[in-house]
């Protein structure tokens, strides 16, 4: 089996009874540590109104990150663009990619990332999404290199050709990154279901571009490892009782793990958690290592993103740690 590109999503979690202070610096440590184990790209995703995710500025965080790491990609997973002018994210990543050269990817979703109270008071509405192609491509435009004879121009940010992905859940966002020949990232992390049709939709209807000449996917994955089975299961219940909490309209901060997740949810919750969260790997590595394996070569990603959303900081750092035993993954020197 050919090795891939790994990658991590971090979310910048803040603890139970902790601060974004803290939070903000556990995410430069686990940048730090991802750099250090030679993955590819690490992300962050922009959510409002969530106190136990501290990437709500997400080029803010992002900025921060890019000054403690020294070579690894980082990058939006995503910037959710109906919630933004066009404009001031070329200006933003345009900054960044000015500070930190070509270290940078603008990740894209359609999605507002957030309940309708806060999309109003982001100033936003609903059917701004409607707009999103659009938008995407007047990002492209103020990116590249054919804006200078436009009245309104990006600075900085013009000539930047920051690589834009599409992020989604669905067969909207594959349709479009094909259609634009971008490279495309799926959500399988929580939302699984339609991965196989949206990863053949995208290869099969994808168009060269001066962005990309072939199909590029990159696929996102729960992935906990630690060095025993037991101490794996009872580190996930932090992101299994944070999922079963928002879909009970609740907000909070990650929680910490318990022993049993037994009295915790229903069985319905958890049946829903268990299909949001469907594509996951959680273990040792020689429990984690055939499943990844078959992963891959059932569905060939050209990389694998991986995120872990829990409480536990060492946990999260020790999971790194252990990546290159798996032995699966093209990891930087």
């Amino acid at each position: 089996m050919t090795s891939i590109p790994l990658s991590f999503l971090d979310l910048a979690p803040v603890p139970e009874g902790q601060t974004t202070s803290q939070g903000a610096s556990y995410t430069v440590k686990m940048a730090q540590k991802a750099e250090a184990v030679g993955l590819n790209r690490y992300w962050m995703a922009e959510h409002h109104n969530m106190p136990g995710i501290a990437s709500a500025a997400t080029s803010v965080l992002l900025a921060h990150i890019g000054a403690k790491t020294d070579n690894i990609r980082i990058g939006s997973g995503g910037v959710m663009l109906p919630n933004h002018a066009p404009l001031v994210v070329a200006e933003q990543f345009g900054t960044l990619q000015a500070l930190y050269g070509d270290r940078i990817d603008l990740g894209l979703g359609r999605a507002p990332g957030t309940d309708g109270a806060t999309f109003r008071a982001l100033r936003r509405q609903m059917h701004d999404a409607d707009r999103f192609p659009q938008d995407v491509q007047e990002l492209l435009f103020f990116l590249g290199k054919d804006s200078d004879d436009s009245p309104v121009q990006a600075f900085p940010g013009a000539h930047s050709n920051v690589p834009i992905w599409i992020l989604g859940s669905s067969l909207f966002g594959a349709t479009l990154a094909a259609k634009l020949g971008l490279p495309y990232s799926f959500a399988s992390h929580f939302a699984p279901r339609m991965m196989t049709q949206a990863i053949a939709t995208y290869r099969e209807n994808f168009e060269p571009s001066p962005y990309l000449d072939k199909p590029y996917v990159m696929l996102a994955a729960n992935m906990l490892l630690a060095d025993d089975e037991q101490t794996a299961r009872y580190h996930f219940t932090s992101a299994q009782q944070s999922f079963v909490r928002l879909r009970r309209g609740g907000r909070g901060q990650v929680p910490a793990p318990v022993e049993s997740m037994e009295g915790i949810w229903s069985a319905p919750e958890q049946a829903m958690v268990e299909d949001a969260l469907a594509v996951s790997f959680v273990g040792s590595v020689g429990r984690v290592r055939p499943l990844l394996e078959h992963f891959i070569e059932e569905h060939k990603p050209d990389e694998l993103m991986v995120t872990a959303n829990i409480y536990d900081q060492q946990a999260r750092l020790r999971s790194l740690e252990l990546v290159p035993e798996l032995g699966v993954f093209d990891l930087k020197p």
